[in-house]
């Protein structure tokens, strides 16, 4: 028999009784009084314990109805058990016996947890263990880290678990997908919030992906800007499946979608794609259908184009004009990696004549100009090794010539600085856009250089590179060359350096250019601020229902409004003037100056130059931030795991970006490093980390 029907059986009729006593003689008795109002409180509160169906049982649990049945939930472990009246409460009961969070959270005073201070020193503190903390941290482990949802299945991860906290329950896989969209959701509200609340403009980069797996297209949208702590962000805020057709209105229509959502079209300073014919037709529509008075100037410089993907088109072309030498050097490479054999013979031989390297030799990829850069820049080690070579083994044909080998060392010589402003473009750290200049100039005057080498080849390579370069350059330098204006080292004397030694005669023409846009940036914000300040003071005058009409008065605000302008308009104009004709800061050899800080220091002496240089320093100018999620996405979307939803696939890559962002803040002196992946984990010697981690971004756009 059940705990309930153990319980005294109190008839209704007694109750009322007992509740709604008649007068007796007893009543003048206050000993038999009190006996009397006692044995009716027992016998209501038994009735009502009985109606209640509470049993000792009943203080562990709690009924809900499931799926149209009523099931006791356990308030400690939260197991499901059956709470219909013919069960009874036995199993219940049982149940509490054996529950460990109830045995946790009895025993929890006298379990103790160490805790390593500054000083070095431990002290020891009561530990709570809370589930559902545990459950959060996994599914941040496995976003974090790139772990396949799979492994809490895995019967190794459940004993490692069971052994580090016996009390923690290892949930199933669909169980912590949605603890990973909890998770997602959490961080893209702090995230909105965050970019909702900056004060500073925002870029945008965005970019399309096909996974090779379930041959579906996404689209990455990555903002860049600069926070109210003048810090550089970066923020991944969409990865967003695109079905086919990927035509200019479908990738429009996704973006804007992207836009209106998180409140960022009336906050977009430029946006960064690839260099196609879809992506030009996209920025004319987005353009058309967001309001074109909240962009600086107009949209005129909205649309940015990737440097490091037009340097790509740059190189890949030069690169045909020595394409014979190159492929000899690609296949004595080939050759020799070709089987584990011939790869120690190489090695042997190379031992032999004491090449001075560990580096072993590594083929390229033909799509890729900086794998193919790094191939030929290895194989000039190994350059005598390849004779020796071909005496031993008969089958190797065909060695590179000291033609073969004089051309590759002047194009290894040449695309060195191409691979440094690449590696600049497509750095991780997000350099300002302040750097950029100097370089694409560096480049272009090195090319019309190398129209004068006295090799046939090197002329043609330029002037290959000089037909595509010419192409871009007018799209690339503009915005780029206001930036380094707001460099206080420069200012306009890099410009005044340059110009004349890339434009001769014009120099003058394009160097008044430079000082227009910034100018018209500097009129246009300063428009900007004279209207929100409009705004709040009229917002601090009483309505006209409170007050007495004043005909006159709108005329004597017209006047202020004239007044203020035209002082504005000077004030603005020499605010400009007055930071060009500023000494220069002193420029360091280290080049470790931080211009956010100088800005950040100097709002006061330049307000409007400061919202300028917020604005335009965040932009990048390629879109590295963007293609760098795909090899993310390329390992969370692997063979093993090609059937995730394409909603997980987002809320795994977004809250990944987000969770990482939120580490660094917090910890912004540790390496980078810290971001090592099971993938990276592969590379053990160090010199190969090294190139690894260096190219690992810029690889990306050479596919």
């Amino acid at each position: 028999m059940s705990d309930d029907n153990e319980e005294t059986q109190v008839p209704k009729t007694q109750i009322e009784e007992d509740n709604n006593p008649t007068p007796n003689e007893n009543d003048s008795n206050p000993a038999v009084t009190e006996n009397n109002n006692t044995e009716a409180t027992i016998s209501t509160q038994a009735a009502m314990n009985k109606r209640k169906g509470r049993s000792p049982a009943w203080e562990h649990f709690e009924k809900k109805e499931i799926r149209g049945q009523i099931k006791a939930v356990c308030i400690h472990c939260k197991n499901i058990l059956g709470a219909s009246s013919k069960n009874g409460t036995r199993h219940l009961l049982d149940h509490v016996k054996s529950c460990l969070y109830k045995r946790q959270r009895t025993i929890d005073q006298s379990m103790l947890n160490p805790t390593k201070l500054s000083d070095g020193s431990v002290k020891l503190g009561t530990y709570n263990f809370d589930h559902d903390h545990a459950r959060k941290a996994l599914a941040n482990m496995i976003i974090l880290h790139e772990y396949p949802l799979s492994m809490v299945d895995h019967i190794g991860f459940k004993m490692y678990s069971n052994a580090l906290q016996p009390l923690f329950k290892v949930c199933s896989r669909n169980t912590i997908k949605k603890d990973i969209f909890k998770v997602f959701e959490v961080e893209r509200e702090k995230t909105m919030k965050l970019l909702d609340t900056n004060r500073s403009k925002i870029a945008i980069t965005t970019d399309m992906w096909t996974s090779n797996n379930q041959k579906r297209g996404f689209m990455t949208i990555t903002s860049h800007f600069i926070d109210d702590a003048w810090n550089l962000q970066s923020r991944l805020i969409r990865f967003i499946y695109v079905p086919c057709p990927h035509t200019a209105e479908v990738l429009a229509d996704a973006l804007l979608e992207c836009m209106f959502e998180w409140n960022l079209d009336r906050k977009l300073s430029t946006l960064t794609v690839d260099n196609c014919s879809t992506n030009d037709s996209m920025i004319a529509i987005v353009l058309d259908k967001i309001c074109s008075s909240s962009l600086m100037l107009d949209g005129r410089l909205f649309h940015m184009r990737c440097c490091a993907h037009i340097l790509n088109l740059v190189v890949r072309d030069g690169l045909e004009v020595i394409k014979k030498s190159i492929e000899k050097i690609r296949y004595s490479v080939a050759f020799w990696l070709g089987t584990q054999k011939r790869e120690e013979k190489s090695l042997e031989a190379a031992r032999q004549l004491r090449v001075p390297t560990s580096k072993m030799l590594e083929l390229d990829c033909k799509t890729r100009w900086n794998s193919t850069y790094s191939m030929l820049k290895t194989a000039m080690i190994y350059k005598d090794v390849f004779p020796r070579l071909k005496h031993r083994e008969p089958l190797y044909k065909e060695v590179p010539s000291e033609s073969d080998w004089a051309k590759t060392k002047e194009l290894v010589d040449k695309l060195a600085m191409f691979y440094d402003v690449t590696v600049l473009f497509s750095g991780t750290k997000y350099p300002t856009a302040n750097l950029y200049f100097k370089n694409i100039c560096a480049i272009r005057l090195a090319i019309y250089d190398w129209l004068s080498s006295e090799q046939e080849e090197v002329q043609a390579m330029a002037l290959h590179m000089q037909t595509k370069f010419e192409k871009y350059w007018d799209i690339m330098h503009g915005l780029m060359g206001v930036a380094s204006i707001l460099d206080p080292r420069y200012k306009m004397k890099q410009i005044e350096f340059l110009c004349p030694l890339i434009y001769s005669n014009n120099a003058a023409q394009e160097i008044k250019k430079y000082k227009d846009i910034l100018y018209d940036l500097v009129k246009e914000y300063q428009s900007r601020s004279q209207q929100s300040q409009q705004v709040q003071s009229e917002s601090l005058i009483p309505t006209s229902s409170s007050r007495p009409s004043m005909p006159k008065l709108d005329l004597v605000k017209q006047l202020d409004v004239f007044v203020s302008h035209s002082t504005t308009h000077g004030h603005v104009k020499s605010e400009l003037d007055h930071y060009l004709e500023e000494s220069l800061l002193p420029r360091n050899d280290d080049d470790d100056f931080d211009i956010l800080c100088w800005w950040k220091s100097n709002g006061i002496k330049y307000p409007t130059l400061h919202d300028i240089a917020r604005d335009i320093l965040a932009i990048p100018v390629s879109t590295v931030a963007s293609e760098s999620c795909f090899s993310t996405s390329g390992r969370i979307i692997s063979p093993h795991h090609s059937r995730l939803h394409s909603n997980t696939v987002e809320a795994l890559m977004c809250a990944r970006d987000w969770l990482w962002s939120e580490i660094r803040a917090s910890s912004p002196n540790e390496n980078e490093a810290r971001r090592v992946t099971v993938q990276d984990e592969e590379v053990d010697n160090n010199e190969e980390e090294e190139s690894t981690i260096e190219t690992e971004n810029i690889s990306l756009f050479f596919d």
